[in-house]
């Protein structure tokens, strides 16, 4: 694995050891959540017709919990090798930041939001790809703004034809595919 020293680039966010026990405690909540919906459906073997509907997701999320638990285990021990080195530095973080914020405004432009009874509708999937990919090449890629509004028209339009019209697979559509009467 090439190690990138990007994370020693200012003071640490993070370390590796508090970021360890967080993440082996989500997927212990989230293998306990699935044990138990397993429980709820059978995990059992059904005689004459084979596993019951909770049978392979309950010992998946079974190992999932064990695995959880060993790195809990360690993580809180401290036996983990390089625990107390930097998982994040502030600016690492900022630039994890530059591309989760505007990815998460791509996905609420995709359905639209709604919040107490504020409401923005959806551009639906294709449009809001172009505008992503058109402000992301422009912003991070530094290319000039009409390779990125080509880029950024063509790369739906090509998505468009293809789900749409070749493998008739219909995705989110917002107004302006409906002004065309898709």
């Amino acid at each position: 694995m090439n190690h990138d020293d990007s994370a020693d680039d200012g003071p640490s966010l993070v370390s590796n050891r508090i970021v360890e026990i967080i993440v082996a405690l989500l997927f212990l909540l989230c293998s306990t959540i699935v044990i138990i919906d397993s429980v709820r459906l059978g995990f059992g073997w059904i005689e004459g017709e084979g596993p019951a509907p909770g049978y392979f997701p309950f010992y998946i999320a079974v190992f999932m919990a064990v695995a959880s638990l060993a790195t809990l285990l360690q993580a809180v021990a401290g036996t983990i090798k390089d625990g107390g080195a930097s998982f994040v530095s502030v600016i690492g973080f900022g630039r994890v930041l530059s591309v989760l914020v505007p990815t998460l405004l791509y996905v609420m432009l995709i359905g639209g939001l709604k919040i107490g009874p504020i409401a923005i509708p959806g551009l639906g999937l294709y449009v809001a790809s172009g505008i992503f990919i058109a402000l992301f090449m422009i912003v991070f890629g530094k290319d000039h703004p009409l390779k990125a509004l080509a880029v950024g028209a063509a790369v739906p339009f090509v998505l468009f034809l293809m789900f749409e019209k070749w493998f008739l697979v219909p995705l989110p559509k917002g107004p302006i595919e409906a002004m065309f009467g898709f």
